[in-house]
């Protein structure tokens, strides 16, 4: 039981349990990996593309989840 929150996971989900039970902010970035290298930030969920001009990565800052987003497509 998940105290009354609504969980979108499958039980056998990869992602990191910091994903998937606490809530998250975006911020866009220009290029993530540049962002990640020169912050030195700690990568939850790897740099990936969940959809067509889209690249995504989850960090942990300050013990919260947060994703980056880079719009790779900005016509």
């Amino acid at each position: 039981m998940h105290s009354g929150i609504l969980y979108r996971f499958d039980d056998d989900c990869p992602l990191s349990d910091l994903i998937k039970s606490v809530p998250h902010i975006a911020f866009e970035v220009d290029n993530i990996d540049e962002a990640i290298r020169e912050h030195d930030l700690e990568i939850i969920s790897e740099p990936g593309i969940p959809s067509e001009g889209v690249r995504t990565a989850m960090i942990r800052h300050n013990g919260a989840p947060v994703e980056l987003i880079e719009f790779t497509n900005k016509e």
